[in-house]
């Protein structure tokens, strides 16, 4: 990637966060809560959990929904003034948009 893509640098980076994001294991509300001493796991690696493996159909839906979220965006900032920021959330939202070519939408 060109290092001058700064559109395409920014949406791949927050979708990538959100890839991140959604494969992250939900806590349960008990393991939130402090254990005695000597009931706290111990090793290495004893608190650590699978991350959750996406389906391809769920990845493309992520990548949508930010796409969309940035086209969203785009159309709430209607002054002349933010014309600049309307450019980069829709060139960010053709970014994402050019990975789903070829994939169904959901």
């Amino acid at each position: 990637m060109r290092s001058r893509d700064k559109a395409a640098v920014s949406a791949l980076r927050a979708t990538l966060a959100a890839l991140d994001n959604a494969e992250a294991v939900p806590v349960a509300e008990a393991a939130t809560r402090g254990l005695a001493l000597e009931q706290s796991p111990v090793g290495v690696g004893a608190t650590e959990a699978a991350r959750r493996e996406l389906s391809e159909c769920t990845v493309a839906d992520i990548v949508r929904a930010e796409a969309a979220e940035r086209l969203e965006a785009a159309s709430q900032l209607t002054a002349p003034a933010h014309a600049d920021r309307v450019a980069r959330l829709r060139a960010e939202a053709a970014v994402l948009l050019r990975f789903l070519d070829g994939h169904p939408s959901a």
